[in-house]
């Protein structure tokens, strides 16, 4: 099966669902994202990096520096409650969409 590549909203959409389970660093959340869909959605970093500070800078996200299990400094993003409440709405509205579809 080819390998997809995410729409801007598509991937916001799926950074911030994976955000739902807990705080994670950009690396852990691509991961994520290409686990949760079998390895169909790749996340290019030169898409989920401006992604993040975008969700950061529109209050969807907030983000400080914490040390990763590698023993590195990352940069690690939580959903706050506005994004927690705007992934609410994106979700019902990919489910209209998808059962038009």
């Amino acid at each position: 099966m080819p390998k997809l590549d995410l729409l801007q909203g598509t991937l916001d959409m799926m950074v911030m669902r994976t955000l739902k389970a807990g705080p994670a660093n950009g690396y852990e959340i691509a991961k994520a994202i290409e686990r949760t869909s079998d390895d169909v959605l790749q996340v290019d970093h030169g898409s989920l990096y401006p992604a993040l500070h975008r969700l950061e800078k529109s209050g969807m996200l907030a983000a400080k520096w914490e040390i990763s299990a590698t023993n590195r400094r990352a940069r690690f993003y939580r959903l706050t409650p506005a994004g927690r409440k705007r992934l609410a709405l994106e979700h019902s509205n990919w489910e209209q969409m998808a059962a038009a579809i």
